[in-house]
């Protein structure tokens, strides 16, 4: 069995499942994942996961994202995207790079956002957009986020484009219709890329026609961001059974190894004791 993870460069026009169909028949390995969906109009960083790395992969879920997007003002698309349908249009006013740049700050910080209706947030364990598909409008939950930055790059008579630094669950598309809001008119993307998932960019990221197996990942290269602790043979042979181990650390987290692999990730519970959380190999 291959296991590992790789840093991808998505394709515009594809979806996030089509890439990694892709590598698991190139790589032939039939257990895969990936972190992190991205719109068929999109491109940039998709991880994929293979083998037993899928079992990373709700350590990696929660990483904190970079975005570069463009936004057309002056039409809103039933997508919130350049796919959709016009359903409405607006008179965009004369903007300054200062004005723009003031509003976009008011964006930083926690708070709460309304999930799109085309998103694959599961309702009854059917998507949204599944729903969207057929008509139907499902009442969502709010959920709260954090943008952490974002910046002008560019600015247009009709367009402008930012860089995004938001947390997990933030939907651009979103984002980018809330901006023209603010801008006094409305608006929906036109571009849109991921430069980074956590400390992953994607100048790293390779297409996955020229990928192979000598790019994968490791498990505890992935989980770097998790503290380490390496035990002796009596310990290891009680990690491999998930048995309760007891450390000295601080941490809440730990991954657990020996001299030849990775064990598993352990969680604290109290008085220096550790509980298997989810075994690695």
């Amino acid at each position: 069995m291959i296991s590992g993870s790789l840093l991808i460069d998505k394709e515009v026009g594809v979806t996030s499942r089509q890439e990694v169909n892709k590598i698991s028949k190139k790589l032939k390995e039939k257990k895969a994942g990936h972190i992190g969906t991205l719109d068929p109009f999109a491109d940039g960083l998709l991880i994929v996961l293979l083998g037993s790395s899928t079992k990373i992969s709700p350590f990696l879920e929660t990483m904190d994202k970079k975005y570069l997007a463009t936004l057309k003002l002056g039409e809103k698309t039933n997508s919130g995207d350049l796919t959709g349908d016009v359903i409405e249009a607006k008179y965009v006013p004369l903007l300054t790079k200062e004005f723009v740049t003031k509003k976009l700050e008011k964006f930083i910080g926690e708070q709460k956002q309304l999930p799109p209706m085309l998103s694959a947030i599961k309702v009854n364990g059917k998507q949204l957009y599944k729903y969207a598909r057929e008509g139907i409008e499902i009442e969502r939950k709010e959920r709260t986020i954090n943008i952490f930055d974002i910046k002008l790059i560019s600015l247009s008579k009709n367009e402008l484009t930012f860089m995004a630094h938001v947390s997990k669950g933030t939907y651009i598309r979103t984002l980018g219709e809330d901006i023209a809001k603010e801008l006094g008119t409305v608006g929906h993307l036109t571009k849109l890329t991921r430069v980074a998932i956590g400390p992953y960019t994607l100048e790293n990221a390779k297409k996955s026609d020229e990928i192979s197996q000598t790019d994968l990942i490791p498990v505890d290269k992935m989980l770097a961001h998790i503290p380490s602790v390496i035990l002796d043979e009596a310990e290891s042979k009680k990690a491999m059974n998930g048995m309760t181990l007891k450390i000295n650390s601080n941490h809440d987290l730990l991954l657990v190894k020996n001299i030849n692999e990775v064990i598993a990730i352990y969680k604290k519970q109290s008085n220096g004791v550790y509980s298997c959380l989810r075994g690695l190999r």
